[in-house]
């Protein structure tokens, strides 16, 4: 029987579509061809006529989408001759440039907010030997000192200021074009430093533009309320969400977030904590998906919206899941109540236990 040539990663799959050059050495840990989901129940569940697809992001190398960019952004960065990475970050960010460090084998230095990154996050950044510096101040103190830091030392910024970083991650559109062989109706996604929507869209005029697909979707942002400059209008100071990935009040891709909204006709909403973890709840109860609170932010944006006719029932969406449930272990289980019982290692005492709750 023949076989499918093993999967490498991103850029081999998109080389045409990226800048890398034939001789570039690709520093890759497999990244992309993340799974597009259909929801069974969720839609139901909640008496919405919607098509809805989640695409999970979590399952990428270092468990979010951060992977996708940082394949490019490293990548460029050992072709250019860099010996060392840094970036601010919320933690997702600091665990994929330590690993994708680690892969090439130059440093890699991280800035996290003192006490404000998950465990899970900083576990990795720390593991991957990454060298982390924790501030007093929160993620945008953080990259205003990675930009005055790299204007002085030999060190590549990998935030999503680094333009490679939106090359890889646009392609993350490309694959749920190929998949539904065509672009959805909506896309929705959660919104902190407003990267991902900027790539997403830069992947659907892609392949618009190139005659692949005839249309292109609404892009819908959603942020947690304690963390909304887009629905305010404004930087916001002091940011606080349970959704740390999105704790970030002066997004770094500000202009190109409007654009995307603008061009798309579409919409930036914000959803409060207590809505954002029951839809975390809701995709790990009734679809058997774990993402980390700030995911869930997409799926309980989009739910309220179509609940509400501002998308059309018979409408085909995909909402981004950007990160694996795994992340925040912590937040999970605050969420989870007394669903751990104890009880004696004996048969009946587990029989009785598990009866009950079958009745």
């Amino acid at each position: 029987m023949p076989f499918r040539p093993r999967y490498t990663g991103l850029i081999d799959k998109y080389r045409d579509r990226l800048p890398v050059r034939d001789d570039t050495r690709v520093i890759s840990l497999g990244e992309g061809n993340t799974p597009l989901i259909r929801l069974n129940h969720v839609p139901g569940d909640i008496g919405c006529a919607i098509d809805l697809y989640v695409k999970y992001e979590g399952l990428n190398p270092t468990g979010s989408f951060k992977d996708r960019g940082m394949t490019m952004a490293v990548t460029k960065a050992v072709e250019e001759g860099s010996r060392a990475v840094i970036c601010a970050s919320t933690g997702n960010t600091s665990a994929s440039a330590a690993a994708y460090a680690a892969r090439a084998g130059i440093r890699a230095f991280v800035l996290i907010p003192e006490g404000k990154i998950a465990l899970g996050k900083l576990a990795q950044a720390m593991m991957h030997g990454a060298v982390v510096l924790q501030i007093r101040g929160n993620f945008d103190a953080g990259m205003r000192l990675v930009k005055e830091v790299a204007a002085e030392a030999p060190v590549t910024i990998v935030n999503s200021i680094n333009p490679f970083r939106l090359q890889g991650q646009k392609t993350a559109a490309f694959e749920i074009i190929e998949e539904l062989e065509c672009a959805p109706d909506y896309h929705c996604l959660p919104v902190g430093n407003a990267g991902n929507i900027s790539a997403h869209w830069l992947g659907y005029r892609e392949y618009y533009e190139h005659g692949i697909v005839n249309s292109r979707p609404v892009m819908v942002g959603y942020q947690a309320s304690g963390a909304a400059p887009f629905l305010r209008g404004a930087m916001v100071d002091h940011p606080e969400t349970v959704a740390t990935a999105i704790r970030i009040g002066h997004p770094q891709s500000w202009d190109k977030a409007w654009t995307a909204q603008k061009e798309s006709g579409g919409w930036f909403d914000e959803c409060s904590d207590e809505e954002i973890l029951a839809a975390q709840r809701l995709l790990a109860g009734r679809e058997g998906i774990f993402c980390e609170p700030a995911s869930a932010t997409s799926v309980a944006g989009a739910l309220r919206d179509a609940r509400a006719g501002r998308i059309p029932a018979g409408s085909k969406v995909v909402c981004t899941l950007t990160g694996h449930g795994l992340k925040d272990p912590d937040i999970a289980i605050a969420q989870c109540g007394d669903r751990v019982t104890t009880v004696p290692a004996e048969l009946e005492a587990v029989r009785g236990a598990i009866l009950d709750r079958l009745e």
